[in-house]
């Protein structure tokens, strides 16, 4: 089965969170931790969606995405943008780099998962 979701956080207990929640929702996810190895699972499995964080080790969520957003075969992945609260400079930077949804830290379960049906256009999973 084709990976629906790629989740790039470093803080276990949040990709944890959004694991089980997406998990929950339908979808299928796999994750890594540092902007180096999302990048490589970007190519390498195709995600439909890339749920990336900021603030990542080796190389942060920006660098990541505008890498993406250079390549052609990556150019139109969905990235949904993990930001903290009141961040609005990440938001705008995001933004700027084709970013194509947020979601403020902390946030509500149902928030990612209707910005993620709503990137991916899928109607109500259960």
């Amino acid at each position: 089965m084709a990976l629906d979701i790629l989740i790039a956080e470093d803080e276990p207990s949040i990709l944890e969170s959004l694991d089980f929640i997406l998990s929950r929702a339908g979808w299928s996810t796999g994750s890594v931790t540092d902007g180096v190895a999302a990048l490589a699972a970007v190519h390498a499995s195709r995600p439909r969606l890339l749920v990336l964080d900021v603030m990542l080790p080796k190389r942060s969520g920006f660098e990541v995405l505008k890498q993406l957003r250079a390549e052609q075969a990556t150019r139109d992945l969905p990235v949904l943008i993990l930001t903290a609260k009141g961040q609005q400079q990440d938001r705008r930077t995001a933004a700027e780099l084709g970013a194509s949804g947020f979601v403020t830290k902390p946030y509500a379960n149902a928030d990612v998962v209707d910005a993620v049906r709503t990137l991916l256009g899928d109607e109500i999973r259960q």
